[in-house]
């Protein structure tokens, strides 16, 4: 096994491409609660209710994140998307109702209404919020991430510098995850290096491939057939690796021509 140190111009904050699209849906969803005076906010001007909206779902976005962390360990949201929304609206709800409370008694608390006996009036609002979020995150999340060739004459993938010496300049099929580390299967066996898919998937750009599953990277070259069992494809990879196809992957991966 082999654990790799990042170059210095790899050593940088790496936001989860989740993590991305969770807060891009946060923003959307605070704009038209500002827009449509959502929650008993018409009294209120519109760079106001901004003001509210988007810190508060930007942070719920971030405390979302990690609880879909969580709640991954537990739920497969590839076979079970919607309990994984009830899990996630759960995890999240509580939490979030007194982040709520505290900042709307920041905001318009003028007069000291808003006590702790209140807080129980933010419960209701903060599920409706959060179950919808949620849903649109876990069904939204349906694009594989693709990885494209170099282009004559670009640099080599990124990744590549990753390899342990015995597999530097062999031919990458697959990588997958196992815990906090990622076998790399290629034409001369395979390895571990300590890394997150998520890190990795970035550091693929250069070779044409895509993610497959939430825990695998394939190469597109290294695909000699597909099996199907239990609604599920599994790719079959030169020399005898199987790789798993999500259901949430599965049709674009189709349209894109990989089977």
């Amino acid at each position: 096994m082999s654990e790799t140190s990042p170059s210095p111009d790899v050593v940088r904050l790496t936001i989860d491409r989740s993590l991305l699209r969770g807060l891009g849906v946060a923003l959307a969803a605070g704009v038209v609660l500002a827009l449509t005076e959502a929650f008993g906010m018409s009294g209120t001007s519109l760079l106001f209710r901004l003001g509210y909206w988007l810190p508060l779902m930007l942070l719920g976005a971030i405390w979302g994140h990690l609880c879909s962390l969580l709640v991954e360990r537990y739920v497969d949201m590839d076979l079970r998307p919607l309990l994984a929304v009830v899990a996630l609206t759960l995890v999240m709800s509580g939490p979030l109702a007194v982040m709520v409370w505290a900042v709307t008694g920041w905001f318009f608390d003028g007069d000291g209404s808003i006590t702790l006996a209140r807080l129980p009036e933010f419960i209701g609002p903060v599920l409706v919020v959060t179950g919808t979020i949620s849903a649109l995150n876990v069904f939204l999340a349906r694009t594989p991430v693709q990885t494209h060739a170099a282009a004559p004459g670009a640099k080599p993938a990124r990744f590549l510098d990753r390899l342990p010496f015995k597999l530097r300049g062999a031919v990458i099929r697959a990588v997958s995850s196992e815990d906090h580390y990622l076998r790399v299967h290629t034409d001369r066996g395979s390895d571990l290096i300590l890394m997150r898919l998520s890190d990795a998937l970035a550091e693929l750009e250069g070779l044409e491939g895509a993610q497959t599953h939430r825990s695998w990277w394939v190469a597109k070259d290294a695909v000699r057939g597909v099996s199907r069992g239990d609604g599920r494809a599994t790719l079959t990879l030169e020399g005898g690796i199987t790789a798993p196809v999500s259901r949430r992957y599965a049709r674009a991966l189709r349209e894109a021509g990989w089977y």
